[in-house]
């Protein structure tokens, strides 16, 4: 065991204990953040609008500050962009991480001195946690990949912008830099495509041990592997445990990672995003991520249910409950108030707070009130393929509302590695797992409202060639499980 593995070992335990210090004081600890972001910023532009300085406790807040998307913050981070200081908060923010947005086209998210370090943080505290539970460390004498966006930034107004991960590259600790790839030179490709390439090309020699990235990018990576060595990806890389992701469940690809790696690995699940670093898997026993409560962020949750009445009920982490679907609403160090991200989570456990993201507000399936959401259509692919040798690579469903004959239905267009032997009754799987997990779904089929679901197959790499048609291959984009319309599987179907 080398020292700096041994090392790792001991500086796991002390942020293990310092984690068990905040996480197992819930209630305390959020209150500490509130008290401190509202105390930041209360003579910022955002703070003297909203009388930050009468707020006392929670329910001033939101009285005080509605919840808001970007559109509804916009004009303050206009300003921002525009070189204002003290406008969301404390002078100005280092980067504005620039993400794609839907009505609003580029999204710019201000990135503070406060909230910069614990992007940092969170991603080596989860690599701590696992070394502390699992007693593995042999992988930090490794080489190490983050399959991310080009680090090449902007500068305007002295402000710094780039994409989310390109940002954090600049900030990988020195301890790693060693042992971290690819190369700049090749991070800074900004064809995707070329880029993988550059970094099979780098990579296929060296010991490998972990790899970090969303998994439908990292899976064109160990394609383009396997191509150019003729063998499973964990033969070239033997040495290669552990695979660390975010940006989407994991389950629907794991078979096919797998059998391209050719043996199990650890995982870790990671819940980042440009507004903040929400929660990392901090077990490999429990299930979900343990949501960071003294991270410069104060959380709010919304049941999903009730989130597009007039006045929903805003719970704080005091009184959530499992297994209810609610939407987060941040506030933030960064300068975010209000602020709805558009996810949806489910919480699995209470002191410790862990959660499942289980999808987006905006993303479901409900043009019959269905109500369906992420996780139950990641579930039932996932309950249909046990005991299959069916492997996926990508899907995405929407309803189909005016079929040409017959009831409409929801539309599952699937890329498929192995095809199932039996298309219809892999179907019929799909649909009993969807009717068993949603009772308004159910209704429907048995009222005879819909008819069970259609799976079209979709041509090897159509998904890429789709993201690739929208300028969207590789980096953080992702493809949404569900749309409430048909514009994404229209263009799919015409690939």
């Amino acid at each position: 065991m080398s020292i700096k593995s041994i090392a790792a070992k001991v500086f796991a335990k002390k942020i293990v204990k310092q984690t068990q210090a905040w996480a197992m004081h819930p209630a305390e600890s959020q209150q500490k953040v509130f008290l401190s972001l509202i105390a930041d910023a209360k003579n910022t532009d955002f703070g003297v609008d909203h009388n930050f300085s009468q707020i006392k406790t929670f329910q001033d807040f939101a009285k005080q500050v509605p919840i808001r998307d970007y559109e509804d913050l916009k004009p303050y981070v206009e300003k921002v962009v525009k070189g204002q200081e003290n406008v969301l908060w404390k002078g100005k923010p280092l980067y504005f991480a620039k993400t794609s947005g839907t009505t609003s086209g580029a999204k710019y998210i201000p990135l503070t001195k406060e909230s910069m370090p614990f992007h940092i943080q969170a991603a080596r505290n989860a690599i701590l946690h696992y070394i502390h539970e699992t007693g593995k460390a042999d992988f930090v004498d490794g080489k190490m990949i983050f399959l991310q966006g080009s680090p090449i930034l902007e500068e305007k107004y002295g402000i710094q912008f780039g994409r989310l991960s390109g940002i954090v590259a600049h900030f990988v600790p020195k301890y790693l830099q060693k042992n971290r790839m690819p190369s700049l030179e090749t991070n800074c490709i900004e064809d995707w495509e070329k880029k993988v390439e550059a970094i099979v090309e780098e990579t296929f020699t060296e010991n490998m041990t972990v790899i970090s990235g969303i998994p439908s990018w990292v899976q064109m990576y160990f394609e383009r592997l396997q191509q150019k060595g003729g063998k499973a990806v964990g033969d070239i890389f033997k040495n290669f445990n552990l695979f660390i992701y975010g940006g989407v469940n994991f389950e629907p690809y794991r078979a096919k990672f797998e059998n391209l790696i050719g043996r199990k690995v650890d995982s870790i699940e990671l819940f980042p995003a440009s507004e903040g670093f929400f929660a990392y898997q901090d077990s490999q026993k429990e299930k979900g991520m343990l949501l960071l409560l003294n991270a410069g962020i104060f959380y709010e949750f919304v049941k999903s249910d009730e989130f597009f009445n007039e006045n929903p009920r805003r719970y704080t982490i005091a009184e959530v409950e499992v297994s209810i679907n609610y939407v987060m609403i941040i506030s933030t160090n960064g300068g975010l108030w209000g602020y709805n991200i558009g996810d949806t989570v489910q919480f699995t456990t209470l002191k410790p707070h862990r959660v499942i993201v289980s999808g987006r507000i905006k993303h479901y399936i409900s043009a019959f009130g269905e109500h369906v959401i992420g996780t139950e259509v990641e579930r039932a692919l996932q309950e249909a393929m046990q005991g299959t040798t069916v492997r996926v690579n990508e899907f995405t469903v929407a309803p189909q509302i005016n079929p040409v004959s017959g009831l409409p239905f929801h539309e599952w267009l699937i890329e498929f590695e192995n095809v199932p032997e039996n298309a219809s009754a892999f179907a019929e799987a799909i649909d009993d797992a969807m009717r068993k997990q949603n009772i308004y779904y159910d209704d429907l089929i048995v009222g005879n409202i819909l008819k069970k679901l259609v799976v079209t197959p979709v041509a090897k790499n159509g998904f890429q060639d789709y993201m690739k048609s929208i300028g969207k291959l590789g980096g953080q984009n992702k493809i949404p499980r569900l749309s409430n319309d048909r514009n994404i599987v229209d263009q799919l179907k015409t690939q």
